[in-house]
Order: structure tokens, then C-alpha cells, then sequence
């Protein structure tokens, strides 16, 4: 059966180029468009979609303390938005569980084209000062740029939360206030993965190892990524909450994510030692064993080797560590590639990306993982095809990523990270989507090692060229989620998303709601198949007999009303007022939701985007 692993948060798909970043204000107003009307006013910018107010902070508590939101000026003479360039000693950690993002926003100073695109540098507190900044992220395959006003959360002049080392410098505290706007508060930030902010910021592919069960080049693995500009994080599991952010004996915190800035070899009494450089978002709490700053083993190596590797010894909360021990304390490592090269492979690669954006929907495509068979075959089917092995090889090379959306957005209305994963099967030549007995016969060819309350899950493949059927999941049925899956693969690779079947058990669910309308002579697309799922199917997601009648009887009507206005039987329609108004009477609006959905059926199969009374 499939494995539930519950993931403890703790707390370049090439850069494109640089430039603006889809617009995410509700009045669609640019960054440019709302700081030049603010010059003009001669007014500071007040942001009406993330206002200064206790519920932009927190969604699930009371405020704590008597916040006070101040722009920088009321809280220093002089503020600045970056001082001598963005560097990792610029991010301290406040009063909120979000050391993820932090150690992703260390990593991200180490890399000045990605943090320029994230960070845009046309903004400061001198000339065009407006009380407006934006930033920029990557969310679901597309660039957002995101406003904000620079009004800070503060308790007697103290930034609460994200601050710089340098308190007259603000970049890294409006940054983590876009990325609250952008995840709908600031208590939305608690806790999470390092991967998930640095994906975030780059737009590129996460992975991640386990260090007692790490391939045994793992150092060289780490190099190469440090080489290639990836982005780095650690961390040290936890068995149960109490032991959150506990502090070991040796000076590393539990449950905390880390960064790694730095990979080395030093020559050390006539052999070569492996050293990792770490950091501590707090910006204080180090490691106190070897290789820790004031250690003396530096004092043992070479005076240039020493000098290179401690210039910035004084950087609180960085420190380095031998490679040996840091596996011995940390246990997991995450690693976001701007490509999606190996970084067990000596040769960059050209890669190609498909991309599908699904959903699961209760009582539809909603069904769970294999342990639950009677309704895995329900879940979203990808047809995936590998033609081509690659380069001087038999296999295929391919990255599945399945990222789940809008999940810490979404905590406002109680929900959460998912348990997600997926499997791959082998499919027939002959056959496009697959049944519950496929499934129950056949078992998959790979599949992600476990399911994790993670936005993202993602493995590396190596298959022979054919054809495979990727079955993205949650892994309780019957949870809702919207996704997007990133294919990467070296050499094209054909990507189909497949329709649903039936499993021919002669049960009338909500899920075969489909192939009992085929079977009828109607063939619905799956938006209008879970409106209708929606309103006859009961809390078991069933449909009694009479409910399955009167829906093919209205669905009759309707098509017979489309076909008569469709007099060139070219599929789509157009109607003017009074065909509209006579819509309404063959349709007639009431309370109940039912003639709303037929209504919006309607409009969908007259291709509208949009009701007109809405």
C-alpha cells in the first residue's frame, strides 16, 4: 500500500529575462502606473489590497501585542532600501515561524541576477519616493508582480518581524511583507519548506535528499550545485512539536531550516577534509564543534586557505562544519536547480518542459491513491510519451514535479497543505485512459517515494522509451486541490491529458456520471460534468435513479434549444436581448442553486466566459 509521510514544516528553468511580472493589484494597475499618481497627489501610497490592519497580520489568533504599522522613515532618520548590496547578514528573524522563506531569502543574496529579478532595484527612499515597492515572484508557472505600501507591523519602533542587521536598511523586511500579501498574511508564512520559497523566487525545480540515505556522492553533488548557482537548504527533523527550535548541545536548533552557502576542500594535516558552510536565519546560534569559527583547527591549515574561508567569519549564525558532521546532525537537504540538470552528471543538458494545470474535485476526479482502488482510476490521467533515450544512452532522463496551488492562501478558509504524490504506469499501445481493473492488475513503473503534506513533490526517472500514464493524487479521496505538473525531460516528450472512463461496476456514482451520459449520446466536458456531479450527487456522492432521469431529460432540452439556434451548425451561438430574455423564461431564475448552474451550463456550451448577471 502507499505510504503517508507527514512532512514537520521547518520553519533556472533558465531566469527569463528580466522584466514586469503579471500585474496582481484588484484595479489593474501597475507598480509605475500607482507610484507616478502618488507623485502627483502628493501622497504616500495606502495599499487597499493588503491594508494596515490586524487582518493582514493574522487570520486564526488575536493580535498578541499593540501593533503599530510605521513606514521606515517613522522608524530611522535615514532609511534605505539597500545598503552597500543585498547580503545574508540583511535577514534577521522577528516574531514569526518563517525561517523556510528567510534561509530561501539568504540563498537568494548569493545569486545577483536572480535577486535583482526578485528584488527589482528601481526603488528606494530618495528620488521617486512614494511609499510604494514591488517585488516579484513566481507562482504557478507565470511571474507576479507584487505591490506593496512600506507601512511595517511595529512594536515601540521595532520591526516585529523580518529585519535587517543594519536597522536603517529595509529590503529583506518588504520583501517578506510582498510574500505575505502574495500568500494572503503574514501568519500564512508559518512554517513551511525551504524549497518552496526558493522555487518562489526562481521558478526552477526542487529536489531533495535525505542524509542517511544519500547517494554516496552527495558532496559532489553539492558542489556542483553551489557551482551551478542552485539554491540550498537543511534542516534537522523533529519527533514531535516540543522539540521545535530545541537548541542541541552542539549549538544547531531542531526543526529549523538552515541555508547552505558554501561547499569546500581543505588540505588538512596531509589530507583533504570536505567542509560545508551553513547559516542560521536567526543571525546568532551556531555550531560550537569543529570547524565551528573560533575552533582550532584553523589553525592548523594553510594562512591563505584560513584567511579565504573566515573573511566574513563575523557574519552571526554562519559557520562551517565537516562534511562528516553535518550528516550526522542535519537529515534533510533541499536543493532548488535553476536548471534541471543532474548535478550527478558532468555535462549541462538542454531541457524541455511540458506543463498541465488539473484539478481534483469531489465526487469527479477526487480519488485518492491506490489503496483506495474502487476510486484511484478516477483521478487525472497524463498520457505521457518518451521517443527519444537520451544522448549516447538507452534511457530516458525525466523530472515529474506535481505542486499543488494556492494552499497557504487557502488557510484562511481552514484548509491546508494536501498529502499528495503520484504513480507512474506503463500503459498499453492500444489504450488511452485506464479502468479500475488496469489498476488493480498492474502495478506502477515508479512513482514518488512517499505522499507528503508538501506543496511540491518531485523525482528524477530514468525509463525506456514508450508509453507511461502519470496518475497525480491526493492520498485520502474526496479532498479538493487544484495542481500544476511540470514534465521535464531531456529530448521532447509527448504529454496528453485523457479523458475518464468507467469501471463498469454498475454502481451509479458521481465519478461515472461521465460514461453514463456517453452512454446516453452526451458528451459533456468536465467542467459541466462537476456542475452537474455537484447538484445531483448526494454526501456519498451518489445519484439515485430519478435525479440520473432528470438530468438527461434537461440536458435534452438544452441541447435541443442549442441546436435550434445553431442553425449553421458551426457550435457556437449568438444571442441577442431578446433571445436572452427568452433564455431566462425557458431557464427561470429562483433561489435555489439549480437554475444557476443550468444557467452556467448554458453559458458554457454557448461558450461564454462569464454569467451576464453576475
Amino acid at each position: 500500500p502507499e505510504q503517508l509521510h507527514e512532512h514537520r514544516p521547518v520553519p533556472r528553468p533558465r531566469l527569463p529575462r528580466l522584466g514586469r511580472g503579471r500585474h496582481t493589484q484588484a484595479d489593474g494597475k501597475t507598480f509605475e502606473q500607482l507610484r507616478l499618481e502618488c507623485l502627483q497627489k502628493g501622497k504616500l501610497f495606502e495599499d487597499p489590497d493588503f491594508p494596515a490592519v490586524d487582518d493582514s497580520l493574522f487570520f486564526s489568533q488575536r493580535v498578541p501585542v499593540n501593533f503599530e504599522w510605521k513606514r521606515p522613515g517613522e522608524v530611522c532618520k535615514d532609511p534605505k532600501f539597500i545598503t552597500g548590496g543585498a547580503t545574508r547578514t540583511d535577514i534577521c528573524q522577528g516574531q514569526l515561524g518563517d525561517c523556510w522563506l528567510l534561509a530561501a531569502i539568504a540563498s537568494l543574496t548569493l545569486h545577483e541576477d536572480t535577486l535583482k529579478r526578485v528584488v527589482p532595484h528601481d526603488q528606494d527612499f530618495d528620488r521617486g519616493y512614494a511609499g510604494i515597492f514591488h517585488f516579484q515572484f513566481w507562482q504557478h508557472n507565470k511571474w507576479m508582480d507584487v505591490v506593496v505600501d512600506d507601512r511595517l507591523p511595529c512594536v515601540r519602533s521595532n520591526l516585529v518581524f523580518v529585519h535587517s542587521a543594519d536597522n536603517t536598511e529595509f529590503w529583506s523586511a518588504l520583501l517578506e511583507k510582498a510574500y505575505a500579501k502574495l500568500n494572503g498574511s503574514y501568519e500564512s508564512l508559518k512554517g513551511g519548506s525551504t524549497m518552496e520559497a526558493m522555487e518562489d523566487f526562481t521558478g526552477g525545480v526542487g529536489e531533495m535528499y535525505e542524509t542517511k540515505n544519500a547517494p554516496t556522492n552527495l558532496f559532489l553533488i553539492l558542489k556542483k550545485a553551489v557551482e551551478r548557482g542552485s539554491m540550498l537548504g537543511c534542516s534537522i527533523d523533529i519527533t514531535s512539536s516540543a522539540e521545535s527550535e530545541a537548541q542541541t548541545t552542539t549549538g544547531l536548533v531542531k526543526g529549523h531550516a538552515y541555508s547552505i552557502t558554501g561547499v569546500e576542500e581543505v588540505n588538512y594535516r596531509g589530507s583533504k577534509v570536505q567542509l560545508i558552510r551553513v547559516r542560521n536565519p536567526w543571525g546568532q546560534v551556531e555550531w560550537n564543534g569543529p570547524w565551528s569559527d573560533n575552533s582550532r583547527e584553523w589553525n592548523t591549515i594553510d594562512s591563505s586557505e584560513k584567511t579565504r574561508l573566515l573573511h566574513n567569519s563575523l557574519d552571526d549564525g554562519e559557520f562551517w562544519m565537516e562534511f562528516g558532521d553535518f550528516k550526522a546532525n542535519y537529515d534533510k537537504i533541499e536543493i532548488c536547480n535553476l536548471t534541471a540538470d543532474s548535478l550527478s552528471d558532468d555535462v549541462r543538458k538542454k531541457w524541455e518542459v511540458n506543463l498541465f494545470e488539473g484539478n481534483w474535485i469531489r465526487g469527479s476526479t477526487a480519488g485518492g491513491c491506490r489503496n483506495y482502488i474502487d476510486t484511484f482510476w478516477t483521478n487525472p490521467q497524463f498520457k505521457l510519451r518518451l521517443d527519444h533515450p537520451d544522448d549516447g544512452d538507452k534511457l530516458c532522463s525525466v523530472i515529474v514535479a506535481l505542486l499543488q496551488k494556492n494552499r497557504r492562501r487557502l488557510r484562511k478558509e481552514g484548509l491546508d497543505m494536501e498529502t499528495i504524490g503520484f504513480a507512474i504506469y506503463e500503459a498499453p499501445d492500444d489504450q488511452d485512459h485506464q479502468g479500475k481493473d488496469f489498476f488493480r492488475y498492474n502495478g506502477s513503473k515508479v512513482r514518488s517515494r512517499s505522499y507528503v503534506n508538501m506543496r511540491e513533490v518531485s523525482e528524477r526517472f530514468r525509463l525506456p522509451p514508450g508509453n507511461y500514464l502519470l496518475v497525480p493524487t491526493t492520498f485520502q479521496p474526496h479532498h479538493e486541490a487544484d495542481f500544476l505538473i511540470r514534465i521535464f525531460s531531456e529530448n521532447k516528450a509527448g504529454m496528453l491529458f485523457l479523458s475518464y472512463d468507467t469501471d463498469r461496476s454498475g454502481r451509479m456514482s458521481s465519478y461515472e456520471l461521465r460514461s453514463a451520459l456517453n452512454a446516453a449520446g452526451m458528451n459533456l466536458n468536465n467542467k459541466i460534468l462537476q456542475l452537474l456531479g455537484l447538484r445531483f450527487a448526494d454526501e456519498n456522492f451518489d445519484i439515485d435513479f430519478d435525479d440520473y432521469l432528470t438530468c438527461i431529460v434537461r440536458l435534452e432540452n438544452m441541447f435541443r434549444v442549442f441546436q435550434a439556434l445553431d442553425s449553421q451548425k458551426k457550435g457556437v451561438i449568438s444571442l441577442n436581448m431578446m433571445q436572452v430574455k427568452h433564455l431566462f423564461l425557458f431557464l427561470p431564475i429562483c433561489k435555489c442553486k439549480e437554475s444557476i448552474i443550468y444557467l452556467f451550463i448554458y453559458l458554457q456550451y454557448m461558450n461564454y466566459n462569464s454569467c451576464p448577471i453576475c
